[in-house]
């Protein structure tokens, strides 16, 4: 375990005005997304559709590093550069996602447990080889009626746990992301408390097994109506109650809290992340770790066509630049149609 290097990264992860590109997607999401602008998911198309948004003209102002999925960290762009090399020459970190999925968690119907821990050891010290200097592993929490239960959180945050652990020991920063999932008809207010619970539970996990908080950064969800209540919490109840959670839960010795957009509007994601960065007097950078909030518009352009791309680019880098300015809380609306 290297501390320098682990300090060095987890800096220039949260860099100030700048955020991560989420473009871990497994072949099953991509396939998903793809099926949406009518582009077949081959492997060719995938590597075509990444450097497309690694190579846009500029991302380096925004973007700090980008979670990369196995498949993406071992392709090369057109030039014949592999994709964790070509992003560590222009300045951006590269990272990889580790889980291996969140499946049914056994007598727990509705609730699922993330897994992926077995001979990870082993592929860390690979990662580290090939370049990655961040990770991420992702836990699923659902709110239903009589969920979550205290067996699944607790599962979840002792395996997030051992992940950091190993991720350290491999001289790589640990992102760890307890997500709370949107999809329902609970109240915001039901959200604020179940991710209390959750990053309570996973801070307290993280101590017992000895993993430094001074080199982990956390992927959050925010307090959020469910996606089916129709009445959804305004842009300022959102940032109070999710910032009301981190200033409860999370130690100040966190290098940094990044945001999952977690099936928001591209541009709620921004509001509610100016909103808390407006808010200020809190002890870590908040900014943003986005994929379908920074990639939809891109993907919707592009479409599977070089005479896309250049239009494509532009629209990401657009997305970029906006969230740019919500981690430092100059985002405003106004901006953001002068700007597009």
């Amino acid at each position: 375990m290297d501390t320098q290097i682990l300090m060095q990264t987890s800096r220039a992860m949260v860099a100030h005005g700048k955020g991560l590109l989420a473009a871990d997607e497994s072949a099953g999401t991509c396939k998903k997304r793809f099926d949406s602008v009518k582009v077949e998911c081959t492997e060719e198309n995938r590597r075509v559709y990444r450097e497309m948004l690694f190579t846009t003209p500029g991302l380096a102002d925004y973007v700090s590093g980008v979670i990369l999925f196995d498949e993406t960290l071992r392709q090369s762009t057109k030039d014949g550069v592999n994709m964790g090399k070509y992003l560590e020459k222009i300045g951006i970190l590269p990272g990889i996602k580790v889980d291996a999925g969140a499946q049914d968690m056994a007598m727990h119907p509705g609730e699922k447990v993330t897994e992926g821990l077995d001979k990870l050891a082993g592929r860390m010290q690979e990662y580290f080889k090939l370049g990655a200097r961040f990770a991420k592993w992702r836990a699923v929490i659902t709110i239903g009626e009589g969920i979550p239960t205290r067996a699944c959180i607790e599962a979840n945050a002792h395996a997030l746990a051992r992940y950091s652990a190993i991720c350290q020991e491999a001289s790589i920063v640990p992102i760890v992301e307890p997500e709370v999932l949107l999809d329902g008809t609970h109240s915001a207010e039901r959200s604020e408390a179940v991710h209390e619970e959750t990053l309570e539970t996973l801070f307290h996990e993280m101590q017992q097994q000895g993993v430094s908080l001074e080199h982990v950064i956390l992927k959050a969800s925010m307090a959020v109506s469910g996606k089916d209540n129709p009445k959804q919490a305004s842009v300022k109840e959102v940032a109070e109650r999710t910032v009301r959670v981190l200033k409860r839960t999370v130690p100040a010795a966190l290098p940094g809290v990044v945001f999952l957009s977690g099936g928001q509007t591209d541009e709620n994601a921004t509001a509610h992340l100016d909103a808390m960065n407006r808010m200020g007097g809190v002890p870590w950078p908040l900014t943003f770790s986005y994929s379908r909030a920074l990639q939809a518009v891109a993907l919707n352009t592009w479409r599977g066509s070089a005479g896309n791309v250049a239009a494509a680019q532009k629209a990401f880098l657009h997305r970029a630049h906006m969230n740019g300015l919500a981690a430092k809380g100059q985002w405003t609306p106004e901006v953001e149609k002068k700007a597009a």
